[in-house]
């Protein structure tokens, strides 16, 4: 697969397992407030729009660095225990399998986006500086 493909189909992926996590955590109940949803939507749109619209621009490659680390940060918040996991008891869940799955696939995920993006942005800062 091409390099400049490559980190815009792992943000996307990032981006679809954030928002099956999100639906998890709504549908669980640790999600409850309206305002907050609509923030993560938000910012879902905004790493949605970076990444098909600028995937060749610093803005777009900047908003998907930031949207990986968000994924990233999803997976931090609930091992904490601050999202969640540490406050339920995930294996009375009836979905609990796909719920921890998304958790660690969006974190894997987010993980090699977040490598693809620091790599594509110093790879651009480096050839720039030798012109």
């Amino acid at each position: 697969m091409k390099r400049n493909l490559l980190l815009p189909v792992t943000s996307l992926l990032a981006i679809l397992l954030a928002s099956f996590h999100l639906a998890d955590d709504i549908a669980y109940g640790s999600e409850k407030g309206v305002a907050s949803n609509v923030l993560i939507v938000a910012i879902l749109a905004v790493w949605l729009y970076g990444t098909l619209v600028l995937p060749e621009r610093r803005a777009g490659q900047i908003i998907m660095l930031l949207g990986s680390l968000l994924g990233l940060t999803i997976f931090v918040s609930h091992l904490a225990g601050s999202g969640g996991l540490a406050g339920i008891e995930i294996g009375k869940m009836s979905g609990a399998f796909f719920f921890v799955w998304t958790l660690l696939a969006l974190a894997i995920v987010s993980l090699l986006s977040l490598a693809l993006s620091a790599q594509t942005l110093w790879s651009q800062r480096h050839f720039e500086n030798r012109e």
